[in-house]
C-alpha cells in the first residue's frame, strides 16, 4: 500500500507540475526497483519490508505483467499504423485515386490544377514554432498536401495554450508541441510526411536546416529567433513567410530578397525594448487570431509553391481583428540592410 500511494503521488504531482508522462514513469519505475531492493536487503520480519510488500516476487509479477501490456500496446499500434499507412510504393510527384480525390477541390483550380498539386506534393515546408500562427499553418499544410513538413519547437504542451493552439488536445498537455502536432497532422493526412525536431532553433543548426526545405515559416513570438531565421533564408536563398500577433492584432509579410521583397531586418532593423512588444502572456491575445494570420501563412504557402496568384512579396498586411478592419501597406529593402545587403 505504501508503495501504491507513493506512486499515485509521483504521477498527481507530476501531471500537476506539467512533467511529461515518460518522466513519470521513469520515476514510478525506479520506486519500484527501489521496493525489490528493500526485499533483498532488509532481513524477515522488518516492518518497513512488510510496509512495502513483504516479498521481492510480488514487484516482480507487477512488473512483469506491466511489460507485457506495454509490449502488447506496441503491437497493436503498430497493426494500427500498417493498416493507416498507405503500402503501395509510390514514385514522387505521383497520386493514389484516394488523394485524387482527397485534393479535387484544388485540381479544379485553374490556378493550381494538377501540376500545383503535384508541386505541392513534391515541396518540402519548414515551419518554426508550433504555437499560436504554427497550429493553424501546419493543420492546413497538412490539409493540403504538401509533402514533407518540417517543425520545430523544444517547448511542451500547457493549458494555457489550448485557448488558441487548436492542433494540440487536452490529452497532450505536457507532451512536446512537435510531437502532438505531428500525431494530429498524420491523423488528419496520412499522406504527408511530417519531420519533428524536438529542440530550440540555434545557430549552430539553423543555415543547414533551413537550406532542407523550400520555403520556410516563422511563428515564433521573440526577435531573436527571427532574426536567426531571417538570417538563415536569406544565406539560403528561401522565401519566409512571418507572422505576428499583438492582443487583437495580427500582420504578415513574405521577406524574400532573393526575389527583390526586403528580408526581415530591412524591415525591423532592431528590436523594440521589452515593454514595447510583450508577449502573448504578458498582453494577450484574442483566441481566433492566430486563426486567421496561420491561415493566410498557409495560403501564401501554397501560393509561393503553385505560381498562383501574387504573393505578399513587398507587401505587409495588418489586420484588426478589434475594428474588423485590413489595409496593405509596401515594404522595400533598406540599402545597407546588415542581414541581406550584400545579396
Amino acid at each position: 500500500m505504501l508503495v501504491l500511494v507513493a506512486a499515485l503521488a509521483i504521477w498527481l504531482i507530476g501531471a500537476a507540475m506539467g512533467t511529461e508522462r515518460r518522466a513519470r514513469w521513469l520515476m514510478i519505475g525506479l520506486l519500484l526497483i527501489a521496493a525489490i531492493a528493500v526485499q533483498l536487503v532488509l532481513p524477515d520480519g522488518h516492518p518497513f519490508r512488510g510496509a512495502t510488500g513483504g516479498s521481492a516476487a510480488l514487484w516482480l509479477i507487477v512488473i512483469g505483467v506491466g511489460v507485457l501490456v506495454w509490449l502488447y500496446a506496441r503491437v497493436l499500434r503498430a497493426l494500427r499504423a500498417r493498416h493507416a499507412t498507405p503500402t503501395a510504393p509510390q514514385r514522387k510527384g505521383t497520386f493514389t485515386d484516394t488523394e485524387l480525390g482527397r485534393y479535387a477541390r484544388h485540381i479544379v483550380l485553374r490556378e493550381i490544377g494538377g501540376p500545383g498539386q503535384k508541386a505541392l506534393k513534391d515541396a518540402r515546408v519548414l515551419v518554426v514554432g508550433a504555437g499560436g500562427l504554427g497550429s493553424p499553418a501546419l493543420q492546413y499544410l497538412a490539409a493540403a498536401g504538401i509533402g514533407t513538413i518540417g517543425v520545430i519547437d523544444d517547448d511542451t504542451v500547457e493549458n494555457a495554450n489550448l485557448q488558441r493552439q487548436v492542433i494540440h488536445k487536452d490529452a497532450a498537455i505536457g507532451t512536446p508541441k512537435v510531437f502532438s502536432a505531428q500525431e494530429q497532422m498524420q491523423a488528419q493526412n496520412p499522406f504527408v510526411t511530417v519531420k519533428p525536431y524536438h529542440r530550440r532553433l540555434t545557430d549552430d543548426i539553423a543555415t543547414e536546416l533551413v537550406a532542407e526545405y523550400d520555403v520556410i515559416l516563422d511563428g515564433t513570438d521573440n526577435f531573436d529567433t527571427r532574426y536567426r531565421i531571417n538570417a538563415a533564408a536569406v544565406v539560403a536563398g528561401v522565401p519566409l513567410i512571418s507572422g505576428a500577433l499583438s492582443q487583437w492584432e495580427g500582420q504578415l509579410s513574405i521577406f524574400d530578397p532573393a526575389h527583390g521583397a526586403p528580408c526581415y531586418r530591412c524591415i525591423f532593423p532592431k528590436a523594440p525594448a521589452p515593454e514595447l512588444a510583450p508577449s502573448c502572456a504578458e498582453a494577450g491575445v484574442i483566441g481566433p487570431l492566430p486563426g486567421v494570420i496561420g491561415t493566410m501563412m498557409a495560403v501564401e504557402t501554397i501560393k509561393l509553391i503553385t505560381g498562383a496568384g501574387t504573393p505578399l512579396r513587398g507587401q505587409m498586411v495588418i489586420y484588426d481583428a478589434l475594428y474588423g478592419e485590413s489595409r496593405t501597406i509596401a515594404v522595400k529593402r533598406r540599402p545597407g540592410c546588415e542581414t541581406c545587403g550584400t545579396v
